[in-house]
C-alpha cells in the first residue's frame, strides 16, 4: 500500500513539474540529450524535497553521471549555450535554453574537507553522492519517469516531519560547519511541533559549534535570516544559545532572551524582517555594530537594527488617544528618509502595536507645503535664516496635524 501511494504521488509530482516549472518540450529535450549519450540525469536534492512536500521549488537542480567535460561536449554539439563556468571544478555546468538556466552537477564524493570547502572527485555512484549531502530530506533524487531514488529514508522523514543528518551527525557537520545552521533552518521548515531532536544530533552541534567561527559572515547571515523568518524561531534561538552556537555567529553573549520571548510573540503572523526580531537580542546599539562586523549585513539591515534599539522604549504611542499614531508620524516626517516608514512599521511590529501598524500602512506622508523659494518671496534672503524659518514652520505644521496650508504658514512668518 505504501509503495503504490508513493508511486502515484511521485507520478503526479513529475507531471506537475513538467507542467508548472518547465516547458514540456524543454523538459524532454534536456532528458533526451542525456539518454542519447547514455548518461543518467535526475532531479536532485532540495527540489525533490519541496515537490514531495507539495511546495513549488524556487530552483530545480539536476545531477548526472556525465562529467563536466562530457556535458560541455554534449551541449556544444547540440548548440546549447553554457554560462557561468565558475562551478565547473566542482562539477557544475549551467546550460541556458529558451531563457531558462539549468544547473547540472556531476555526481561527487568528497576527498578532503576542512569544514568550509571540499575537494571533490567525480563518481557514477548515486548512493555515494547522496552520502555526502547534509540531511536525509535533501539526499533524494527523482527520475524523469517518476521513480524516486531514496537511499537514506528521506521520504519517510519528510512524511514524519523529521530532520536528520545523513549518517553520523558529527561527520556531516565537520565536513561543513554551516550545516549546523542548515539543520536549524530546515527544522523550522519541516517540523510541525518544536522540541523533538535526536540527542546525538544536539550533542554533535554543541561539540562542533566553534567550527562556525571559521565560516564567512555572509554565509552565516543567509542561513540565520531564514531561521528568523521561519517557524519555531523562539525554540530555535533558545537552542542556539543553549548549545553555545551564538558567540560564533555574531550574536551577543549577554542577549536579552526575555525581550526576545516577548517580541517573538508580538511579531508572530506579521512577517517581520529578520533584523526586527534579531534586534530584541541586543541591549545597546554597539551590539548591532558588532553583528555587522561579523556578518557583513546590508546597510539597510544595520540601520533598521540601530533604529529599533534606539527607539523601542521612547518612541511610543501618544498619551492623547485621539492621535496615538502622531509620534510615529512625526518621526517619519523628521527623518525625511525614503525607508523611514518601513522602519517605523517594523518598530510597531516589534512593539506589538498591531492596530497602529494597520493605520500606519494606510497612511501617506503628507508633503510639507512650504519651500525655501516661498520664503524668499516674502523678502528673506539669508540661507541660514531660511533654514531656521523652515524648521519653525515645520514644527507648526506638525502641531496642526499636518493640516496648515502654505498661505497660513507664510502668514505665521509675517506675524513673527
Amino acid at each position: 500500500m505504501e509503495e503504490s501511494y508513493r508511486d502515484s504521488l511521485v507520478q503526479s509530482v513529475i507531471q506537475g513539474l513538467a507542467r508548472d516549472l518547465l516547458n514540456k518540450d524543454l523538459f524532454s529535450l534536456i532528458s533526451e540529450l542525456f539518454v542519447k549519450e547514455n548518461h543518467e540525469l535526475r532531479i536532485a536534492g532540495g527540489a525533490v524535497r519541496d515537490l514531495l512536500n507539495g511546495v513549488k521549488p524556487q530552483d530545480v537542480d539536476f545531477a548526472t553521471t556525465a562529467t563536466p567535460i562530457q556535458m560541455k561536449e554534449m551541449f556544444q554539439s547540440a548548440g546549447i549555450r553554457m554560462i557561468n563556468n565558475r562551478g565547473e571544478k566542482h562539477g557544475t555546468i549551467t546550460a541556458r535554453l529558451h531563457e531558462e538556466n539549468f544547473e547540472i552537477t556531476t555526481l561527487r564524493i568528497d576527498v578532503t574537507t576542512d569544514g568550509r570547502h571540499a575537494e571533490v572527485e567525480f563518481t557514477t555512484d548515486w548512493q555515494k553522492d547522496a552520502e555526502r549531502r547534509d540531511l536525509t530530506i535533501n539526499s533524494m533524487f527523482l527520475g524523469f519517469d517518476g521513480t524516486l531514488f531514496d537511499y537514506f529514508n528521506g521520504y519517510e522523514d519528510l512524511k514524519n516531519k523529521k530532520v536528520r543528518f545523513v549518517g553520523q551527525a558529527k561527520q556531516r557537520i565537520q565536513e561543513d560547519y554551516l550545516r549546523i545552521l542548515r539543520y536549524f533552518r530546515f527544522y523550522g521548515r519541516i517540523v510541525d511541533k518544536p522540541g523533538d531532536h535526536d540527542p546525538e544530533t544536539l550533542e554533535a552541534i554543541a561539540e562542533n559549534a566553534k567550527g562556525l567561527a571559521g565560516i564567512s559572515g555572509e554565509r552565516i547571515w543567509v542561513e540565520l535570516k531564514k531561521i528568523l523568518v521561519g517557524n519555531h524561531v523562539n525554540h530555535l534561538i533558545h537552542l542556539i544559545y543553549d548549545l553555545d552556537v551564538a558567540p560564533y555567529i555574531g550574536l551577543p553573549a549577554n542577549a536579552s532572551l526575555e525581550e526576545f520571548d516577548k517580541v517573538s510573540k508580538n511579531v508572530e503572523g506579521f512577517s517581520p524582517k529578520p533584523m526586527t526580531l534579531l534586534a530584541s537580542l541586543f541591549k545597546v546599539q554597539d551590539d548591532v555594530t558588532k553583528l555587522d562586523l561579523r556578518l557583513k549585513i546590508a546597510k539597510e539591515e544595520k540601520n533598521l537594527g540601530l533604529f529599533i534599539v534606539k527607539n523601542r522604549k521612547d518612541l511610543i504611542k501618544a498619551a492623547d488617544t485621539s492621535e496615538p499614531l502622531k509620534p510615529y508620524q512625526d518621526c517619519i516626517i523628521d527623518s525625511r528618509e525614503p525607508d523611514a516608514t518601513t522602519r517605523v512599521c517594523e518598530l510597531l511590529k516589534y512593539q506589538g502595536e498591531h492596530c497602529l501598524l494597520k493605520e500606519m500602512q494606510q497612511w501617506s506622508i503628507p508633503p510639507f507645503p512650504v519651500s525655501g523659494h516661498d520664503i524668499r518671496k516674502v523678502g528673506i534672503s539669508s540661507g541660514k535664516e531660511i533654514g531656521a524659518l523652515l524648521q519653525q514652520l515645520r514644527e507648526q505644521w506638525k502641531k496642526s496635524g499636518y493640516q496648515m496650508e502654505k498661505d497660513e504658514l507664510l502668514s505665521y512668518i509675517k506675524k513673527t
